[in-house]
């Protein structure tokens, strides 16, 4: 069963998404509200996909995206932001996002498609 692991610091994103990806009954769903605590997880968890937010309090997205590859590089990171600029999107892809999403989230159809999408690839 696929693990998947949500990032985000806004609690209600994180249930939204976690309620919507365990309708799919093969996907197994851990999330986070705090990237530092998140991070001491995966060691142990090694999901198999990532949903992690841009802008976080505690920690850096990006830096967070850059702490998971330094340990997992073959881990699946898909990036999560509200703010769709340009520079961050490109930084996230040079340290090894496999993709992004827009929040607010177009579809949670969106959502499910782009992780079955790492998962195959």
């Amino acid at each position: 069963m696929p693990k998947i692991a949500i990032i985000d610091d806004e609690p209600q994103i994180t249930a939204m998404l976690q309620k919507a990806l365990t309708r799919n009954k093969e996907l197994q769903v851990s999330t986070y509200n705090n990237p530092v605590t998140a991070l001491n997880a995966l060691d142990r968890d090694k999901p198999d996909v990532v949903l992690l937010d841009i802008m976080m309090p505690e920690m850096d997205g990006l830096d967070a995206l850059e702490k998971i590859k330094g340990k997992h590089p073959d881990m699946k990171v898909i990036m999560i932001t509200a703010y769709s600029t340009l520079d961050r999107v490109l930084e996230s892809h040079k340290i090894g996002a496999n993709d992004y999403i827009l929040k607010p989230f177009e579809s949670l159809k969106v959502v499910e498609d782009k992780i079955i999408k790492c998962l195959k690839g």
